[in-house]
């Protein structure tokens, strides 16, 4: 029996809006607070400086966000949905092939949720939210539980020995650890990028690939 993705708690975000124009909006609203993040820090960031960046009254950003705490979260859904679906995608091409497949294809996988990352404003700052903010953490215990559900169902038909519990338990570590990963990338300056992912690769396949 494995945990549910679903975490108690209301979610501050109001649902994003679906008209083309709104759309625009709304993610140059986020590409904005991204950036801002980055400079300021997630104490001194605020609607009012989102508001004089992106040149919009408060009001206006009020119609998608009702705080800078909904901004955030936003923020963070944004991040964990474009990293989930370079994970699923890497899933759906490699599962059918096998479980050495998918090992060997860690490397790749790493690689390709890092620069994900490296694309998105304000990513590491982004992450450190998500850990930092009690209101904020299901956004990642939910996303992270997503992912782990879908990598059981994937390398559980290879690993019939080993109890589903087992499994998820594992693989929910590993969802960490390659998370632990990425932000290393944005700190560790003592090692080489291409070093990192690529012993952190091998010690996920190590552990992925008894």
């Amino acid at each position: 029996m494995t945990p549910s993705t679903s975490l108690q708690g209301r979610p501050r975000a109001k649902p994003p809006p679906r008209q083309k124009r709104a759309i625009a909006t709304y993610e140059r609203l986020l590409d904005v607070a991204g950036d801002l993040l980055g400079e300021v820090g997630i104490e001194r960031i605020s609607t009012n400086l989102i508001c004089a960046r992106a040149r919009m009254t408060p009001p206006a950003l009020y119609r998608y966000f009702k705080d800078k705490y909904a901004v955030l979260e936003a923020l963070g859904r944004r991040l964990m949905d474009r990293q989930n679906a370079v994970l699923f995608a890497w899933l759906d091409r490699y599962a059918p092939l096998g479980l050495q497949a998918l090992g060997d294809a860690t490397l790749e996988l790493m690689q390709a949720t890092a620069a994900v990352t490296a694309r998105e404003p304000g990513a590491i700052w982004t992450l450190r939210a998500l850990r930092a903010t009690p209101s904020l953490a299901r956004v990642r215990i939910e996303s992270h539980r997503l992912v782990t559900d879908r990598m059981v169902a994937a390398y559980a038909p290879y690993l019939p020995r080993i109890p589903r519990e087992v499994l998820w338990r594992r693989m929910r570590l590993s969802i960490e650890y390659g998370f632990a990963t990425d932000e290393m990338l944005n700190e560790e300056t003592a090692i080489a990028p291409d070093d990192l992912l690529r012993d952190a690769a091998a010690i996920l396949r190590h552990a992925l690939t008894p």
